[in-house]
Order: structure tokens, then C-alpha cells, then sequence
């Protein structure tokens, strides 16, 4: 009896299906293009790598912000409660509580050599992150390209144990003819029998693997396999390698992401070199400033009383002169009232009443500066030495990638030669392996030959076919590696 565990799980889908009155989720066709552009989509490691471009456009904009006058404002209020005070060894009364209140606008601006340095540094900046970004997308693509061939390899395996299972179903069918008519023994049988269950369970185990690596897939795609499967709709051909090696070489050399990242890197290295550098020269500040202040008592008769208690004393002083003037024979001084008049007594009221927005403005106020920096506890001097430093460290990291990036083009090139080679190799094996099993059934058929050599040269087409097949998609994974190593698609 055959058995197929699609065959079983489908079966199963539609009585489920059939139970609840719903037919089952079909399944949803998936390409290798589809399967990358979504990874770009939803891969979250690509996507955590792509939002560092908003923090380098941040940057970018801030240094050339640095060409900006900054702007900063306060405003405070404040409470004092009546007494004295010392200042400066003089001491100051007062018989009111009183409520302040102050605001304050100021403009700085400054420049420096660094502000010109500063954008070029942050734009190469920019640049090493979008190339990293690059990078990370190719990394997707090929893990996505290598999961994805991982699946059709495992669904072209279950394909071919499903055929071995219908290849060791007949040789059980055989043995129990051959037994039926008396030329065969239960041995032969047994033996048929244990083959098919092993087909069979090898059958299972292939099938598990294409959900496995479905799986895998969605995982590297970033995304959960949507209901009712997936349908791998992509096929690859097997080409002899048209490209040379040299070719191959160049094109990673100025092609391949983590070599273009590295580069990038490095540029902005240099330029940091320059921006430590540029704390050696003067800096320009100019600086001006808006503010008020508002000073009101909470006691407005405190005010009058002084007003007048001021008043009281000038009438007393100009009696005093007038008295004078009349004795040495002047006309008489005018002195006015010794007290103040309703409207003055409101005025000095309505001038108290202040707070908290009422302010008096403070003199305008512009200063500028120029500053040199000459000793700062070698600080500059040790910035300098890291830059150059990451500067080196740079290069090498460029130097080192390129050769990794040679080593890796040739290691998948040449692998990718012998799986070329191999695959003629395995195909002549499979063919051969299967005119020798079937000379071997004919054989035993006609009682030429045991069911020994039968179960041998069953054997040996089995593992013809299973390496035929490898061999087919080591051909794929060696190209899709060389893709990788390259840096871009080579088909």
C-alpha cells in the first residue's frame, strides 16, 4: 500500500473542510523575486539596519543647522518677603513683600573651522550607512535565495521518495507473484515489505522537511507562512558558467556591498581625522539678548506713604528756604501742597501694579568674541590620535574585506565548476544505476537471479537518485553563494 503523507494531510484538510462547511485555504503562490522584496519589506533585522538612515539624515541636517544662530528663552517669577538685606556691606530695607517676575530672550551664534568640516564628515557619514543598509539587503537576498532553494531541494526530495515508494510497492507486488506461482519464498516477501516501509517512512520524513524549510523560509522572509501553504512558483536552470574568474573578481572588487561599506567607512575616517583637527583653530561668538523685569509690592500703600512722606519733606524744605528768601528781603517762594492729590496717590497705585507681565525693558545689550583654544589638557591631542587611529584601522578593514571578498569569489567559483562537472556525473550514475536495477527485476522475474541482487541493485539506484538530485542542487547552492560572495545576482 502506497502511502503519502500529502496525500494524508490533504485528506485530512478536506474532512476538516467537510465538517465545518468550508473549503480548504489554498495555498499561495510564492517567487524568488516576491520572496526577496517582501524580506526588504519585513525582514526585521534589514529593517532595525535601514532606520539608522533617519538618525545619519539627522545628522547631516544638524551640522549644516550649525551655520544657524541658536535661540534659547526663559521667563521666572519669584516672591520676597519684607526686611533687611546686606549687600556689599550696605544694608537695604524694605517694608513690603514684594513679587518679581523676568523673561529673557538670547541669540548665540558661533563658527568655527569645525563648522565647515562637520557637514562633509556626517554626509560621509551618510553614505557609510546606506551602503551598510546595501549590504544588509544583500545578506537578505541571499539568505532568502538559500532558504528558498532549501525548499525546492526538499520538495523535489519528497518527490522522488514518493516514486521510490511506488518503485518499492512493485517490488513487493513482484515478490508475492513470485511466491504465488511457487518461485519465490516469504523471505523474498519480508524482505519486499521491510523495503517499502522504509520508502515510506523515508517518504514522511522528506515531506516533514519541505514544511521544515518552508518555514525557514518565511522566518528569513520575516513574515509567518500564510494559511494553506506556500506554493514555490520559481525554477532554475543548470548552465555551464559562462563568466571567468577574472571577470568575476572585478566586479566584486567594485560591486560588492561589504567592500562598498568599508570604503564608505573609511572616507568618513579621513574626514574625522580633519574635524579633530579643526579644534586647533579660533572660534567666533557673537552674542545679544532681549529681557524685562517687573517688580510690583503687594502693599501699594507702602508706595504712597513714601510718596508721600517724600512730599512732607520737600514742602518742609521749601518753607524752610522761603524763610530765608523773606528775611533777606525776596519776594516769597511758591511751595505748593504738603500732601499729594488723588490722582497722583492713583497713579502710584496703578504704576505698582506690575506683575506679573508688565515688564520694564532692559537695555539692549551685543557682545562678540573670538577664542583660542591653547592648552587643554592634550584633550585635542588625544581626539587627533583617534581619528587617525579609526582612520588605519579602516583602511585595513578595506584591505582585509577585499581579500576575504577574492577568497570567497574564488572558493565559489571553483566549487561551482565541480558541481557543474559533477552534475553529468551523477546524471550518467543514475542512469546506469537504473538499467542495472531493472536488468536485476527482469532477472528475478524469470528466476535468473535472487531477490538479493534485486534488494542490491535497488539499493544503489536509490542512492544514484538521491545524489543525482544533490548534485542538482549543490549546482544551485554553489551558484547562489557565489551571488553572495559577489555581492549581486549573476542570473
Amino acid at each position: 500500500m502506497r502511502f503519502s503523507v500529502s496525500a494524508a494531510l490533504l485528506a485530512l484538510v478536506g474532512q476538516v473542510a467537510a465538517a465545518q462547511g468550508a473549503p480548504p485555504a489554498a495555498s499561495t503562490p510564492l517567487s524568488l523575486e516576491q520572496a526577496v522584496a517582501l524580506a526588504r519589506q519585513s525582514n526585521p533585522t534589514y529593517l532595525q539596519m535601514a532606520t539608522g538612515r533617519r538618525s545619519a539624515d539627522a545628522a547631516v541636517r544638524t551640522a549644516y543647522g550649525a551655520f544657524l544662530p541658536t535661540v534659547s528663552s526663559s521667563f521666572g517669577v519669584g516672591y520676597q518677603q519684607a526686611g533687611s538685606q546686606v549687600f556689599n556691606g550696605l544694608t537695604f530695607s524694605g517694608s513690603s513683600d514684594a513679587m518679581t517676575s523676568h523673561y529673557n530672550v538670547g541669540v548665540n551664534y558661533s563658527l568655527s573651522a569645525a563648522s565647515f568640516m562637520d557637514p562633509k564628515f556626517q554626509k560621509a557619514n551618510r553614505d557609510a550607512t546606506e551602503a551598510n543598509i546595501t549590504g544588509e539587503a544583500e545578506i537578505v537576498r541571499a539568505n532568502v535565495t538559500t532558504a528558498y532553494l532549501n525548499a525546492l531541494g526538499a520538495q523535489a526530495n519528497a518527490a522522488l521518495q514518493d516514486t521510490l515508494v511506488i518503485t518499492a510497492q512493485g517490488q513487493l507486488d513482484l515478490a508475492n507473484a513470485k511466491m504465488a506461482v511457487g518461485q519465490g519464498t516469504i523471505l523474498d516477501v519480508r524482505s519486499a515489505e521491510v523495503a517499502l516501509g522504509q520508502a515510506q517512512i523515508a517518504a514522511l520524513t522528506a515531506h516533514n522537511s519541505v514544511e521544515v524549510a518552508k518555514v525557514t523560509l518565511y522566518q528569513q522572509i520575516g513574515v509567518p507562512e500564510p494559511p494553506g501553504g506556500v506554493d514555490l512558483t520559481t525554477t532554475f536552470a543548470i548552465e555551464t558558467p559562462h563568466f571567468s574568474l577574472d571577470s568575476l573578481l572585478d566586479m566584486a572588487r567594485g560591486q560588492n556591498p561589504a567592500i562598498r561599506a568599508l570604503r564608505s567607512q573609511e572616507r568618513a575616517a579621513v574626514l574625522g581625522v580633519s574635524t579633530a583637527r579643526s579644534r586647533y583653530t579660533p572660534t567666533l561668538t557673537v552674542s545679544t539678548g532681549w529681557g524685562g523685569n517687573a517688580y510690583q509690592y503687594t502693599n501699594s500703600e507702602y508706595l504712597v506713604g513714601r510718596a508721600q512722606a517724600a512730599a512732607m519733606g520737600s514742602y518742609n524744605g521749601c518753607l524752610q528756604t522761603d524763610s530765608i528768601r523773606t528775611a533777606v528781603g525776596l519776594g516769597a517762594y511758591p511751595c505748593g501742597s504738603a500732601t499729594l492729590t488723588g490722582a497722583e496717590i492713583q497713579s502710584i497705585r496703578s504704576g505698582n501694579s506690575v506683575f506679573p507681565f508688565k515688564f520694564t525693558r532692559s537695555p539692549l545689550s551685543v557682545s562678540a568674541g573670538l577664542s583660542l583654544p591653547i592648552f587643554d589638557g592634550f584633550n585635542r591631542e588625544q581626539s587627533v590620535q583617534q581619528a587617525i587611529a579609526q582612520k588605519e584601522a579602516a583602511a585595513y578593514n578595506v584591505k582585509a574585506q577585499e581579500l576575504a571578498t577574492r577568497t570567497n569569489v574564488t572558493q565559489a567559483f571553483l566549487n561551482l565548476q565541480l558541481a557543474s562537472k559533477t552534475i553529468g556525473l551523477r546524471q550518467q550514475n543514475a542512469d546506469k544505476a537504473r538499467e542495472e536495477f531493472q536488468y536485476a527485476e527482469e532477472r528475478y522475474r524469470v528466476g535468473q537471479a535472487t531477490y538479493l541482487d534485486v534488494t542490491t541493485a535497488h539499493g544503489t539506484f536509490v542512492q544514484a537518485q538521491v545524489d543525482r538530485l544533490n548534485s542538482v542542487y549543490d549546482y544551485h547552492r554553489a551558484f547562489a553563494a557565489l551571488e553572495n560572495a559577489v555581492g549581486r545576482p549573476l542570473r
